[in-house]
C-alpha cells in the first residue's frame, strides 16, 4: 500500500479515503498482514487512530532510530538505516507495519520480499482471523445452548484438583467454567485461541473468572512441555490443515497422564447432513483415521463415542 497525497489529509475531499480507512480499519481489527509505504504508511496510522497534522510533515520528521525490538522483528530485523534519512518506521500489533521514508536500494527488494513470505507463513491464521473476528459479538449468544453438553463432555476427561486444563481453540471460552471445579482453585485453567476477537468476547464474557487467556497458535503453544494435564478441543482438530503437527505438539506440553479429549456438540452425521454431504471417508474424524492418527502422534485412543447428538474421542498420552 503506498497512497496517494490527496488521500492522506484529514478534511480533504478524497472519495476514496474513508472507503480506504475503513478497508485498513477492518484489516487491523482481523489482523490481516498490512505493509504501508510512504504516503500508505501515513493513512494506516491514521487507520490506527492516529493523528495525521497537516502539512508537509503530517507524520513529524526527525532523525531515525532503531529501537532495540527491530532487532527481532519479522520485517524490520537486521534493517541499517543511513544518518541522513528521517521518517518513521512503525509497527501496529503483530501484522501491520508503516515506512514512511524512501528504502535504501539494498532494502527495495528484501523487504517486499520478506512480507510477501510473512503473509504466505500467515495465511492460514489470516482466514481463521478474519472468519471469527467478524463473529466473535454473536458467538457467546449463538451458541449457549451447547453448554450442558460442553460440560458433561469436560466431566469425562478424567481432571484431578491441583491439575492444568486447556480449553484449546478457546473460543469465547465455553469450557473454562467447566473445567475450573474440576481442577479445583489450586489448579490452573487456560484459554488458547488464535483470534483476539475471541478473547476479548470471552474476557467480556467474564470467562477469566474461570483461567487465563492467551492468544496462540494452537500448534505452537508458549507452554513448557509435559506441563498440561488435560486438552479439551472442541471442533477444532478436523478443522486444522496439519492436525499430525497439532497432536505433536499437544504430546509436547501434556505430562505422562495427560488426557485428550475432542468434542463437537453434533455428531458427524449430523454435521454432514446439515450441510447436504455425506460422510467422508477422508474425515479425520473417522475411527479409521483418527486412530491410527493418534497412535502415530503419541496418543492412545480410550473412548470414541459418534452419537447422534454429540461426537467424542477421548485419548492418553503413551509415555
Amino acid at each position: 500500500m503506498t497512497g496517494e497525497p490527496a488521500r492522506t489529509r484529514s478534511g480533504e475531499s478524497a472519495p476514496s479515503r474513508d472507503a480506504e480507512l475503513e478497508l485498513l480499519r477492518g484489516a487491523l481489527a482481523t489482523e490481516l498482514p498490512v505493509l504501508g509505504l510512504g504516503l500508505g504508511a501515513q493513512l494506516l496510522a491514521e487507520a490506527a487512530g492516529g493523528g495525521a497534522p497537516e502539512g508537509p510533515e503530517r507524520l513529524g520528521r526527525g532523525p531515525l532510530r532503531t529501537a532495540p525490538v527491530s532487532g527481532s522483528d519479522p520485517l524490520f530485523a537486521g534493517m541499517a538505516v543511513e544518518d541522513h534519512h528521517s521518517g518513521h518506521a512503525f509497527r501496529i500489533g503483530a501484522s501491520a507495519w508503516g515506512l514512511h521514508f524512501p528504502l535504501e536500494e539494498r532494502w527495495r527488494d528484501v523487504l517486499p520480499a520478506r512480507f510477501a513470505e510473512l503473509v504466505a507463513c500467515r495465511s492460514e491464521h489470516s482466514a481463521t482471523r478474519a472468519f471469527f473476528t467478524r463473529r466473535a459479538d454473536a458467538w457467546e449468544e449463538r451458541f449457549a445452548h451447547q453448554t450442558p453438553a460442553c460440560e458433561a463432555a469436560v466431566a469425562r476427561m478424567g481432571l484431578r484438583r491441583g491439575q492444568t486444563a486447556v480449553d484449546l481453540g478457546c473460543g469465547t471460552g465455553r469450557a473454562m467454567p467447566a473445567l475450573r471445579p474440576h481442577v479445583g482453585d489450586e489448579g490452573t485453567v487456560l484459554g488458547i485461541d488464535v483470534t483476539h476477537a475471541m478473547l476479548t468476547a470471552a474476557a467480556r464474557t467474564g470467562r477469566t473468572a474461570a483461567g487465563r487467556l492467551l492468544l496462540a497458535d494452537c500448534a505452537r503453544l508458549p507452554l513448557r512441555p509435559a506441563s498440561v494435564h488435560g486438552v479439551f478441543a472442541a471442533g477444532l482438530l478436523d478443522h486444522l490443515p496439519r492436525p499430525r503437527t497439532a497432536l505433536l505438539e499437544w504430546a509436547r506440553v501434556s505430562a505422562p497422564d495427560g488426557a485428550l479429549l475432542l468434542f463437537h456438540p453434533a455428531g458427524r452425521a449430523e454435521r454432514a447432513a446439515r450441510r447436504g454431504r455425506p460422510l467422508s471417508p477422508e474425515d479425520p474424524l473417522a475411527e479409521p483415521n483418527l486412530r491410527p492418527l493418534l497412535d502415530a502422534t503419541g496418543w492412545r485412543l480410550t473412548t470414541y463415542d459418534d452419537a447422534e447428538r454429540h461426537f467424542l474421542a477421548r485419548a492418553v498420552l503413551a509415555r
